[in-house]
């Protein structure tokens, strides 16, 4: 299993170049929430930084790895995702959305992985039926995260999970 972790701001308002660690505690990739300029900047700030969303993921060459974004288009909320590794698209949306906690769906046309989001304890990645990696945040002062991924999952680019892991698990929408 592969394990990573890295600290975020409680304050939506900052948004820093975050490191991500390894399992030795090395430095392996960088992120941060980005904004195409000022003016969505400052509307974001008049809906509560939750509107226009979107995050990077960059490998140690500061080359990116991984975008996520949040797409609202006809009163419907949905991400669009892409992997620069292998340059894939993916589409992330709520599936049983009249749920309290829906579950969401990102798909790529082939691949189906779904996201059991849980508020206060691991959110799960599933694929056939099957635990691929998992998410937490918990709040000590900062928000302390952990990503654990499964050594067989068909993604091992941890930029994938971090990207869409900010906009949807940490952000939400």
């Amino acid at each position: 299993m592969y394990t990573y972790t890295y600290k975020q701001p409680i304050s939506l308002e900052e948004i820093p170049i975050t490191s991500v660690y390894n399992s030795e505690n090395a430095i392996s990739y960088k992120f941060q929430r980005c904004y195409s300029n000022n003016l969505k900047r400052f509307f974001d700030k008049l809906m509560d930084y939750r509107y226009f969303l979107r995050y990077d993921v960059y490998d140690m060459e500061d080359h990116p790895i991984f975008t996520c974004k949040k797409v609202s288009r006809k009163g419907r909320v949905y991400y669009e995702a892409f992997d620069y590794l292998q340059q894939k698209k993916f589409m992330v949306a709520y599936d049983k959305w009249k749920e309290l906690i829906p579950d969401l769906m990102i798909t790529d046309g082939d691949l189906h992985i779904q996201i059991q989001k849980d508020m206060e304890d691991w959110s799960r990645f599933i694929y056939n039926n099957k635990e691929i990696a998992r998410w937490k945040a918990n709040m000590e002062g900062e928000f302390l995260i952990q990503l654990e991924i499964e050594e067989d999952s068909p993604i091992q680019n941890a930029g994938f999970f971090i990207g869409i892991s900010q906009c949807v698990l940490f952000i939400g929408g």
